[in-house]
């Protein structure tokens, strides 16, 4: 599976971006959608996850954005979003989208997210 991340960018604290992830494979098909983040100096982190029908569509987040950011997945675009609200300095990040199919993980390449005043 092939991954194209996009909308990162810089934002002021208390502001809102939102990531897009398209694939290339159909995402009905695909076990589970999601995003990890690296910050600097830091290890690559699990921020939200998303599993397809047989799943429930369930999704996880890290305790770090809940309530925050909100995952989806638009299976006609074959896209999964990250919409991340109330944005602070800590979620400064490079943030890479992955999927899970057939027991292989791939990933995208990382969007840059910048939080700064």
């Amino acid at each position: 599976v092939q991954l194209q991340a996009s909308g990162g960018g810089f934002v002021q604290p208390g502001g809102s971006l939102r990531l897009s992830c398209s694939t290339s494979r159909n995402i009905f098909s695909i076990n589970v959608l999601g995003w990890y983040r690296q910050a600097p100096g830091k290890q690559r982190a699990v921020v939200a996850s998303i599993t397809d029908i047989s799943g429930g569509g369930s999704t996880d987040y890290a305790d770090s954005v809940k309530g925050r950011f909100t995952i989806s997945r638009d299976n006609g675009k074959n896209t999964v979003y990250l919409q991340m609200n109330s944005l602070n300095s800590e979620d400064t990040a490079v943030y890479y989208c992955f999927s899970d199919y057939m027991g292989r993980r791939s990933w995208g390449q990382g969007t840059l997210v910048t939080v700064s005043s």
